[in-house]
């Protein structure tokens, strides 16, 4: 079994918290860990952008990928949210035992 780390930004705390208690709750990831008061800069729409996001990081299955970027789609607030995976190539099989059996 393959699992991912994905790197999720909100706008603030409070949508990354909505949407990381739906990902656990609908067992799309097992655990989701936020980080507040990220300081973003990027390019939007031809300008540079410079604010404060929040970071969510959901360990899941690789497997439950598509219907997890779906899901934050449709709770996120951004037209176009940044939603990356990253694989998981080692860890303590304790803890991606755990995972697999929290996830779906």
């Amino acid at each position: 079994m393959k699992f991912s780390f994905v790197y999720i930004t909100a706008k603030n705390k409070e949508e990354a918290r909505k949407i990381g208690k739906e990902l656990v709750a609908s067992r799309l990831a097992a655990c989701v860990n936020i980080i507040d008061n990220m300081n973003s800069i990027y390019r939007w729409e031809g300008k540079i952008q410079d604010d404060n996001e929040a970071v969510l990081i959901a360990k899941t299955k690789e497997s439950l990928m598509d219907e997890l970027i779906e899901k934050v789609k449709s709770l996120h607030s951004y037209s176009c949210p940044c939603v990356i995976s990253l694989p998981v190539l080692n860890g303590n099989k304790d803890y991606l035992a755990w995972l697999a059996k929290e996830t779906k």
